[in-house]
């Protein structure tokens, strides 16, 4: 059965959009929102150096670890049951973290925040799909959600910004628990139910395979931060990484209820569409990092004009994700669009090579971040589409869980690759010796995303142009 023979979509599709597009904002924020605000957290708390870092790394790592659990748990509960579960359970541990009296509770509520986004994640993409059977509806469908997720992002360090400065640091936990309680309002109400596939069971050994290998992997790229590549700590947990991944790829070749199905790494359009997100993710946010040290650094901004600063970014991400890329998506491939936002990413970070202690925002900063608004929202809604793009119904939750974590390790990475090139390229002390490592670790950057976008080329089939080999089947998701 194909698309076409699905039953007539439901009227609310479009309020469901927003209420998953919210939930995935909500996401997306906690990944840097606690960023600016950790000084004062800090301060607050008594923290350590060490613990605060965990107050960042805690959350992507229990995120990062349980993604691939979190996509089959959806299947086995049903995505808007999983959805709604997750999104009470978020603000739960934003109301925990919000009101910590000691550095131990916010570190924990900063962790089930991770365990609760595993849940969000795959269980709002997967939903796409199901909602919008029509090609072209899909289309703007997946603009909204990549501008969702990756506008999120920059939004998150504005809004860290205004709330650290206004009001408390607290209020960047806070603020989760009404949008939280909307959300699982909204889904409730709006969002289709879908059918629970109990049946299929659980898999507990890839379980275990695929969180401790992504929670190595994503905790071992954290430590080479602060540790250094070379450490003995990050050195043992890139190992256990890899021997656990290895391990979890042969288990799910002959386990009964493969968490990721085999057949899934044998697409190329998959493999193409994970490698193009970690890729630009690693791109994107090491750029964040390196346009915020700019800003608060070398131009001397304040957390919330830096966050401001972010602004044309998010505008150009939301008009072009949701405006222009719909558009052509009829009219070109999704390699091509990929490839192209990939080659658009790499422009921005080949300005940012410009970087100096000389300057202001306009010539430091602005040009850079509408090359990287115009190539994210250019690429990000046919990676998703593409990732999603699967035959069996059952296979959706298992490529929305992949294709997230394919972002996560690529964010993970693009933070601890920069700040390591950008080091070693930082011949002395003097604040020109720094910007001038910035501004090789972007040349580097810039080199690595023109590779993925000429390997895109090469690794992905080439189809007849706006038309998808085969509609993927979406009935009964």
């Amino acid at each position: 059965m194909t698309a076409s023979a699905d039953p007539a979509p439901d009227d609310r599709r479009w309020w469901a959009l927003a209420v998953v597009a919210t939930a995935q904002l909500m996401v997306a924020l906690d990944l840097t929102i606690m960023l600016i605000a950790l000084p004062s957290a800090q301060a607050d708390l008594g923290m350590s150096s060490g613990q605060g870092r965990w107050v960042l790394t805690g959350y992507a790592l229990a995120l990062g670890a349980l993604l691939i659990l979190g996509g089959r748990i959806g299947d086995l509960l049903g995505r808007r049951t999983t959805l709604i579960i997750a999104t009470l359970g978020f603000a739960a541990a934003s109301a925990l973290g919000g009101s910590a009296g000691e550095p131990g509770l916010l570190l924990a509520a900063r962790a089930l925040q991770g365990v609760a986004a595993a849940l969000l994640a795959p269980a709002t993409l997967s939903l796409l799909p199901m909602m919008f059977p029509d090609p072209v509806e899909r289309g703007r469908a997946f603009g909204v959600y990549a501008a969702t997720l990756q506008g999120g992002i920059a939004i998150g360090l504005l809004l860290g910004g205004a709330l650290t400065e206004w009001l408390s640091w607290r209020w960047c936990m806070y603020i989760n628990v009404p949008i939280a309680i909307a959300v699982a309002l909204g889904a409730g109400l709006v969002v289709p139910a879908g059918r629970a596939a109990r049946s299929i069971g659980l898999d507990l050994p890839g379980a275990v395979l695929a969180g401790a290998g992504l929670g190595a992997l994503v905790f071992g790229v954290s430590e080479a931060e602060t540790d250094g590549w070379g450490s003995a700590p990050v050195i043992g947990l890139l190992l256990v990484a890899v021997l656990a991944l290895v391990a979890f790829l042969r288990w799910e070749g002959r386990a009964r209820a493969a968490l990721l199905p085999p057949r899934l790494l044998r697409s190329r359009e998959l493999l193409g569409a994970n490698s193009a997100f970690l890729i630009s993710s690693l791109g994107t946010n090491g750029a964040f990092l390196l346009l915020t040290y700019q800003a608060q650094s070398v131009l001397g901004y304040s957390a919330l004009r830096t966050g401001v600063g972010f602004l044309p970014l998010i505008l150009v991400i939301a008009v072009v994700a949701t405006r222009v890329t719909p558009r052509l998506m009829p009219r070109f491939s999704p390699r091509t669009l990929m490839a192209t936002g990939l080659a658009v990413i790499g422009l921005g970070l080949l300005a940012m090579t410009q970087l100096s202690v000389a300057g202001g925002y306009v010539s430091q900063l602005l040009v850079p971040l509408l090359l990287l608004g115009l190539g994210m929202g250019l690429s990000v809604g046919p990676i998703m589409h593409t990732a999603t793009h699967v035959e069996r119904p059952q296979d959706v939750s298992a490529a929305s869980s992949l294709i997230r974590a394919a972002q996560q390790v690529g964010a993970a990475l693009g933070t601890a690759v920069i700040t390591t090139i950008a080091a070693n390229y930082t011949t002395g002390d003097s604040l020109a010796e720094v910007v001038d490592g910035y501004a090789a670790a972007s040349a580097w950057s810039a080199g690595i995303l023109a590779v993925t976008a000429l390997g895109l080329v090469v690794l992905m089939r080439v189809r007849e142009r706006g038309k998808p080999a085969e509609e993927p089947v979406t009935a009964g998701l």
